[in-house]
């Protein structure tokens, strides 16, 4: 006889569970437990333990559920699924708190001794448990429990379901296994019915779609190859880049018909290397790469997910690897980007846990290398600081992309795009006040200098600019309201002052 997996033997527990629904008899002044309710208690909660020990057995879903919590919320060990399944439970249990009864009280507290304490009522003591019950010492209890075991998430919301959110985000075939323990505890609780997982969501107020990252991006529909390299042919300036790009593809195409041909090829690493200044489209391009490496068929998916030193890094023990285990598991199948990677080991403040990023981030690189690229991005040269720190990220990362300043030209032209993406329109003396202006900001530029933020910025400036001038007037036709015109542009002396204000400042 075939051994069945412990999956499916779960899943299959929930039919037997839902056919003994009968929980308990009502007398003329109070309600009555059942034995047989007890006895479907105790089926139904083991089988929950069962599914948290699956799940503790899987270190990245710990590190990841872990990842999800508020660390002034609990101490600095890494929780169990048993913790947060409880947290759950009492999330969803005080959405309907208004209906509790001294059932829905039993039902709560069973399930934290059997999920917490790995203890079950005796069917024996009915009487002793029905008197139990409406004692005031068990309220008490109770609320003890509820107050202590729900755990408020890293944006600090206490209506977060930890074990569902990350089993959406891992994208986890075990969610709909949770979800059905969550909506069986409901139904025990309060006798709660729901039609279908997306009837159970409405109630929690739980949203799937609104647990992704939220920077983490989404391939266009019917995204092509073909598609990708129109869109990065197309961005201004960059030539040394998009000849990178192109000569990587060349030789990741070059490897694929080597492999058809059954030939050898050497190891080729996507983690790549972005080295300069800020505002020059290094975001842009690695959610490019993202795609082009899915098209390729190196990478599985083509998402990108960004982070940054604050996303990596925790500031208590055990949460830092469940902070760079959580991002990982989002990035797998596409590019986990890290802007400013350099400050992961720029450590200002004494000691922290800036080494221990790099180094879980290193092992997941190895041992992900089949379906993930990782780029890291930041100023030159302390990028190349970054790089030589660490032999384990010299020997990953053998790929560099240069981003250079914007020539005035080339600022001048993403200005021409906003304007045009925003039905605007500039006027030729305009149009030579804004060369002017960005000939002087490039005359002056240092490493920090921002490029398209820049000019976006400006653009803005003038916007707002216009809408002062405008809005005097009688008559606005759409003519007016789309010219910018030079009384629209400042100064450029006024300009350059804005930007570099901070470095003056320091000087």
């Amino acid at each position: 006889m075939k051994k069945q997996d412990p999956i499916s033997f779960i899943e299959n527990s929930f039919v037997s569970i839902k056919d003994y629904l009968t929980p308990v008899e009502t007398t003329a002044d109070k309600m009555v437990i059942t034995a047989e309710f007890i006895h479907v208690l105790e089926q139904e909660t083991k089988n929950m333990l069962s599914l948290c020990a699956i799940l503790n057995r899987d270190d990245d879903f710990v590190r990841s559920i872990n990842a999800e919590l508020n660390t002034n919320s609990a101490n600095s060990l890494l929780l169990k699924a048993e913790h947060f399944f409880i947290s759950d439970l009492i999330t969803a249990y005080q959405k309907n708190e208004n209906k509790e009864t001294a059932l829905s009280r039993f039902v709560l507290a069973y399930y934290y001794d059997a999920l917490r304490n790995n203890q079950f009522a005796d069917a024996k003591g009915i009487v002793a448990l029905n008197n139990l019950i409406s004692s005031e010492e068990f309220f008490a209890h109770l609320n003890k429990i509820k107050k202590e075991n729900i755990y408020s998430s890293i944006n600090n919301s206490k209506s977060h379901y930890f074990t569902l959110s990350t089993l959406v985000n891992k994208e986890d075939k075990r969610l709909s296994i949770a979800s059905n323990h969550i909506q069986t505890f409901l139904k025990f609780a309060f006798n709660l019915d729901f039609s279908d997982a997306i009837a159970l969501d409405r109630f929690l107020e739980f949203d799937p779609k609104k647990v992704e990252n939220k920077n983490r991006s989404v391939l266009p529909d019917n995204d092509t190859l073909e598609k990708v390299m129109k869109e990065l042919n197309e961005l201004i300036g960059l030539e040394n880049v998009k000849k990178d790009i192109a000569e990587l593809i060349n030789l990741l195409e070059v490897q694929k018909k080597r492999s058809k041909k059954g030939l050898k090829n050497i190891e080729i690493s996507l983690h790549t290397v972005f080295l300069g200044p800020p505002g020059t489209g290094k975001t842009t391009v690695a959610r490019l790469l993202s795609r082009i490496f899915k098209h390729l068929g190196f990478l599985s998916k083509g998402q990108l997910c960004e982070t940054d030193r604050e996303g990596l890094i925790a500031g208590y023990v055990g949460q830092t690897a469940a902070k760079v285990d959580k991002i990982i598991a989002q990035s797998i199948g596409g590019v986990l980007f890290i802007d400013e990677a350099y400050a992961l080991t720029q450590n200002s403040f004494g000691n922290d846990y800036g080494a221990e990023a790099v180094s879980i981030l290193l092992k997941r690189m190895e041992d992900q290398r089949d379906d993930l690229a990782v780029v890291v991005a930041g100023y030159t040269e302390p990028m190349k600081i970054f790089i030589e720190s660490n032999p384990g990220l010299n020997s990953r990362f053998n790929r560099y992309f240069s981003f250079k300043h914007f020539s005035p030209d080339e600022l001048f032209q993403i200005f021409e795009k906003f304007c045009k993406d925003s039905d605007f329109i500039i006027s030729q003396t305009a149009q030579e006040k804004l060369v002017d202006t960005f000939e002087m900001l490039y005359a002056k530029r240092d490493e920090g200098f921002g490029n398209a933020r820049v000019v976006r910025n400006l653009f803005e400036k003038c916007v707002q600019n216009q809408a002062n001038r405008i809005i005097k007037l009688k008559r606005i036709t759409p003519e007016v309201l789309k010219a910018l015109t030079e009384e629209d542009v400042p100064e450029p002396k006024e300009t350059e002052e804005r930007v570099y204000f901070s470095r003056e400042e320091e000087k």
